[in-house]
């Protein structure tokens, strides 16, 4: 029997809930149509009754009914399976980064329909030796056809009620402003307008939220707003976008959720996924727009401070699959 190319799913960090809620996932029926990129050690561990080790998705089709099937990447630590929960490791770190690298081999070879990764620790990267702050930046960094020519890309997290494209991400506030530019902001709303005509009959409506409180009042608490931000959303309106704004941050996700709008652009990080997180981590799902594939996750970290317990919940991984399964069907 011949499978159609699975969702292709990274175990995340070892010592996390990653392997956990992928389990949980599976027992749930979740996982019916994809494929663990991981240690298979690691995931019995985390509580998969039987797994199945292949050496390629294609080996899907010989995978007996109840069987977790488990690519094992080359290269991957010795032992995690042995390590504490919820440490920090330089060894876990490497491992989430490999899963990662062979899962985008296996997609650009249409192996794979999509990736879905579960949580990865910043600091455990980090130790590894790893010179990205976050799944965002090194998915990114593998998706260029030659060095140095990495596609631009932008982090949506996106719930049934409101989705928000971020233009700054990982890194400190401070230097977030001044990443803050016309380029930037134009690019975001054109990565953004690209993608959401995939999902959406009409062209999407896309809200553009300030920097500064109330957007800047018109010059009067920074002029981010006039300088940068209206410039680059005149820009993007003369290509045909349906943008507006800016609006003040702290009314415009509200607008949004009542239909308002299609989805908000916010210039900083906790601007734009504290109202999606807000509204529930358990549905959240974190979208790379601008990706040459579907990449999606959940909306929450590693969770140290419970891995191991076998509490987690894997409602947002779920989410995560289902919204992969969606738009692999549409891109």
């Amino acid at each position: 029997m011949t499978l159609r190319p699975p969702l292709l799913v990274t175990m995340g960090d070892a010592v996390g809930i990653g392997p956990e809620i992928v389990v949980k996932a599976f027992a749930a029926g979740e996982l019916a149509d994809a494929l663990v990129v991981g240690d298979p050690a690691v995931v019995r561990r985390a509580g998969a009754p039987m797994t199945a080790v292949v050496d390629a998705p294609a080996d899907r089709a010989g995978v007996p009914p109840g069987c977790l099937p488990v690519l094992a990447p080359p290269g991957l630590p010795a032992g995690l399976a042995a390590l504490p929960w919820g440490v920090v490791d330089a060894r876990c770190g490497a491992a989430a980064a490999r899963c990662i690298e062979h899962a985008v081999v296996l997609v650009r070879q249409g192996q794979g329909a999509a990736i879905v990764t579960a949580p990865i620790h910043k600091e455990a990267l980090a130790a590894a030796g790893l010179p990205y702050p976050g799944h965002t930046e090194m998915l990114q960094a593998l998706a260029a056809d030659t060095p140095g020519a990495a596609p631009p890309v932008r982090m949506m997290l996106a719930n049934d009620e409101l989705r928000v494209v971020l233009v700054t991400i990982h890194q400190s506030v401070r230097r977030a402003i001044d990443a803050i530019t016309f380029d930037a902001v134009l690019d975001t709303l054109r990565i953004a307008h690209r993608a959401a005509r995939a999902w959406l009959a009409a062209p999407p409506r896309i809200a553009v939220a300030g920097l500064n409180p109330h957007a800047g009042e018109g010059g009067l608490f920074g002029d981010e707003e006039q300088r940068v931000i209206a410039p680059a959303i005149a820009a993007a309106q003369a290509e045909g976008i349906a943008a507006s704004g800016p609006f003040a941050p702290d009314t415009v996700f509200m607008r949004a959720r009542r239909g308002a709008f299609d989805l908000v652009v916010a210039m900083l990080h906790d601007h734009g996924l504290i109202p999606v997180k807000y509204l529930g981590v358990e549905q959240g799902v974190n979208v790379t727009l601008g990706l040459p594939f579907v990449r999606t996750s959940p909306d929450h970290g590693t969770a140290f401070d419970i891995a191991g317990q076998g509490v987690a919940d894997p409602a947002s991984l779920v989410a995560a699959l289902r919204m992969a399964r969606r738009l692999a069907v549409l891109s």
